[in-house]
């Protein structure tokens, strides 16, 4: 999914020491599976205590708080322990910092100076089109007549006369604009480019409640945003540009989730692509999910043991209950009990204040929703062709297991007309990527790989032929 959970740079709170010459900024440059991070640490004093703040530019991430600053000449010690992160530097005479940095497991050198290393990064993204694009670009608005709400959105149209094929972009997880920008990425701007100069019209369009569309964005499940998937397709087949006969879905992530939702109901909907779409129950992908991720960052195996048995426990209460305060109190209740590693560390907040918020963050209507959902239901139910594609290196859904999941769903509903693989070396995005970690989406300048947009747009132009 969408949600990012970046293992890098997090913080809290600061003290201690000696020296007056350790203060000021102090750069380096983090090197790490062929990704540099610059990292800025910034050391004041106030009477004999010491406090640090870490910036990380190339994540936009700046005045975080260090847990635990020491300095006992010429050794400098940093420490985030919630995040699992330290730095060990000795201080020379040439007033460099040789050093270490340490992640779990990972651990690599970084030296500090009192220059910055580098100038600051412009984001390139070569992929991003320019104008002019070459085909029809119309800002669109249309009704979802069942939510009662206005969606906002960009259809594009190949030069060429129509009618054309079709396609509506669904995006994943959290509210997405209709370009699905994500840390500098617009992928559904680069995938909409690639298929229109193809010939296939692209719809794309903000979430609900997002940018321009109307409706309320908090209060939406995946079965509401299929709704609004439509709702587009209706529109679309207002459009004379449009062969409403020839009109299919792309979901990513979570919208591969939905696209089936919609084709099972709908015989309008002529294919369906699943980029890094779920195919495992809720449950058990964000399971596997947590596990990825975190072994990723280098969260250690009894770290990982007791944050999956927790986990688990806390989501067998939500496929359980169905008292949704009795269900608050239950999780509320085993937080306090349980022995999560990062609840006595967030010295950002209170014990109850860590428990309110972990609460609200299972107990919310997206999130029983997501919980509680079978991608097999409805993917048994559809009949139209079916692209399933992931990537190698995702570790936000999984690819071996949802994609035997999906395979397994369509093929007990008796659909044949499907193709599915597995493209190496692609991340959650679609992107080559060194490990899929989430903390590398935005350091890579490719938004979307050649690979991924090219088994998209030949597999469609094979349907729409027949």
């Amino acid at each position: 999914m969408k949600k990012i959970f970046f293992s890098a740079i997090l913080a809290l709170v600061s003290f201690s020491v000696f020296a007056a010459e350790v203060t000021g900024t102090w750069y380096g440059v983090l090197k790490v599976q062929g990704i540099q991070l610059r990292i800025v640490f910034h050391i004041t004093k106030d009477g004999t205590v010491y406090s640090t703040t870490m910036d990380s530019p190339d994540q936009n991430a700046k005045g975080i708080p260090v847990t635990e600053t020491t300095f006992e000449e010429p050794v400098l010690k940093l420490a985030v322990p919630s995040a699992r992160i330290e730095y060990e530097g000795t201080l020379g005479n040439d007033n460099i910092i040789t050093g270490t940095f340490k992640q779990g497991s990972i651990s690599v050198p970084m030296n500090l100076g009192r220059n910055a290393t580098e100038e600051p990064k412009k984001t390139v993204r070569p992929q991003d089109p320019v104008k002019p694009y070459g085909y029809q670009s119309e800002d669109v608005t249309f009704k979802n007549e069942e939510a009662g709400i206005t969606l906002a959105g960009t259809l594009t149209l190949p030069e060429k006369s129509g009618p054309f094929p079709a396609v509506v972009l669904i995006s994943g997880s959290g509210p997405q604009n209709r370009d699905c920008e994500l840390l500098g990425h617009r992928p559904f701007l680069v995938l909409a480019d690639h298929l229109t100069k193809k010939g296939i019209a692209v719809l794309r369009f903000d979430d609900r409640g997002t940018a321009a569309s109307g409706g309320n964005f908090a209060t939406a499940t995946s079965q509401d945003f299929a709704t609004d998937v439509t709702a587009a397709v209706n529109y679309l087949k207002t459009r004379k540009e449009i062969d409403k006969k020839k009109i299919g879905l792309i979901g990513h992530s979570e919208g591969g989730l939905i696209a089936p939702m919609v084709a099972a109901k709908s015989k309008d909907i002529h294919f369906i692509v699943l980029a890094a779409g779920p195919g495992l129950r809720g449950d058990k992908m964000l399971l596997l999910q947590q596990q990825l991720i975190g072994k990723s960052a280098g969260a250690s195996a009894a770290d990982l043991a007791r944050s999956e048995a927790d986990n688990a426990k806390i989501f067998d209460m939500v496929l359980r209950s169905t008292d949704e305060e009795k269900l608050k109190k239950d999780i509320a209740g085993y937080i306090r009990n349980s022995e999560d590693p990062y609840k006595d560390k967030s010295a950002d907040m209170s014990e109850e204040e860590f428990v309110s918020v972990t609460v609200n963050r299972v107990v919310n209507p997206w999130m029983l929703y997501m919980l509680r959902f079978d991608p097999a239901s409805v993917l048994e139910k559809v009949k139209c062709p079916v692209l399933a594609i992931n990537g190698s290196n995702d570790l936000q859904v999984a690819p071996k297991e949802n994609l035997e999941a999906i395979s397994k769903a369509l093929a007990k509903g008796g659909n044949k007309k499907v193709f599915i693989e597995e493209l190496p070396g692609l991340n959650h995005l679609l992107q080559e990527s060194p490990t899929g970690a989430p903390s590398e989406y935005k350091v890579i300048e490719q938004t979307m790989s050649p690979v991924a947009l090219n088994a998209i747009s030949n597999w469609i132009q094979e349907q729409v032929k027949k």
